[in-house]
């Protein structure tokens, strides 16, 4: 599209403009250096190559023949390709075609005439155009670095949550397997043991399938919070914390402790962001067909806040329930305020 739009462009410039010497040659001139534009973030090199030898070849042709410069504005859309190549190019790439960049300069102010006025012109377009994709590139790659930061924590939270509730379990079923190893014979005590082995080593899978790949973290001392540290969250204020739970709920450990992380978070940024908020409601339910849980946060205040998936907060949570199977919507309310969403399974199969 980028292609088509450019060449209708030089084609209704070179139409419109009587002072060129070579219309149709500055049309395929310029239908040339913007065909390989396409490529400009898979081969920024050779696109920067092919663009720089059309218009210095250009310029040479005009310079034989004594024709001044005469070329189409359209042509500036040359400058996508040096932006591409310090956007998406290696270092050697950016090394290389900052030297043909530089040597195209060089021909353009010597075969152009123009003196000290076009070269600090050229060096001040290409130059720009080099030093915005540079920004752009630490830009985006600061905030990947962000990201996975975030990612990293909460992998690490998640692997800590794993560790917690996977040793109680498993704790428990080797005290039962030694007090039945005790008295073999006791046939009451092997058969209680045994149906706390059974109930335990359920709840381990169930956990372990709550999680969608392996975490690996150091355990923490701390131990992991769950729906009791849910209903603590409840504040006189200001803002007023209203928490309700639905007493069926009994999600597993793992997704109990998730629960609890999401609306912490939710509830620290409504008390940070939003302005004029008197009441926050964190409300737990079941869904209709009782397969999963949800999670609201709400509260009543005003202003702009970030969109789902922006704030490092946010983008952990996201993170959180992904991992979970579960899904966090974030935004504003039709009925005013802003909701925090969020949506995890009771148990599936990873």
């Amino acid at each position: 599209m980028l292609v088509v739009v450019l060449v209708g462009v030089a084609v209704l410039e070179s139409v419109l403009r009587p002072d060129l010497a070579w219309p149709l040659a500055a049309t395929l001139v310029a239908i040339a250096v913007v065909a390989p534009l396409p490529w400009r973030r898979s081969r920024p090199l050779l696109v920067v190559a092919l663009t720089t030898l059309v218009g210095a070849g250009f310029q040479v042709a005009q310079a034989a023949v004594g024709t001044g410069p005469d070329g189409l504005a359209t042509m500036l859309a040359v400058l996508l390709a040096p932006y591409a190549l310090f956007r998406w190019g290696s270092g050697r790439d950016r090394v290389l075609g900052g030297a043909v960049l530089a040597g195209s300069l060089v021909v353009t102010v010597a075969l152009g005439g123009e003196g000290v006025q076009g070269a600090v012109a050229g060096v001040a377009l290409v130059g720009g155009a080099c030093l915005v994709g540079a920004f752009r590139r630490e830009r985006v790659a600061a905030r990947t670095s962000q990201l996975d930061a975030v990612r990293a924590a909460e992998r690490e939270s998640l692997a800590r949550d794993l560790h917690d509730t996977v040793a109680h379990h498993v704790s428990a079923i080797a005290i039962r397997a030694q007090v039945a190893a005790t008295d073999p014979d006791d046939t009451s005590r092997v058969s209680e043991s045994l149906d706390v082995i059974e109930r335990e080593a359920q709840a381990v899978l169930t956990d372990m399938r709550s999680l969608v790949r392996q975490l690996r973290a150091p355990a923490g001392l701390e131990p992991s919070p769950g729906l009791a540290q849910l209903a603590s969250l409840a504040d006189p204020g200001p803002p007023t914390v209203r928490v309700r739970l639905d007493d069926t709920a009994t999600p597993p450990d793992i997704v109990a402790s998730s629960l609890f992380r999401i609306a912490q978070e939710a509830v620290t940024n409504a008390r940070r962001h939003a302005r004029g908020a008197t009441t926050i409601d964190v409300i737990l339910t079941l869904t209709a067909d009782a397969d999963a849980v949800e999670l609201v946060v709400h509260d009543d205040g005003a202003g702009v806040r970030s969109p789902s998936g922006t704030g490092h907060g946010l983008q952990g949570i996201s993170e959180r329930a992904a991992l979970l199977g579960g899904e966090v919507m974030v935004g504003p309310d039709p009925d005013g305020g802003w909701t925090v969403r969020a949506r995890l399974p009771q148990g599936h199969d990873a």
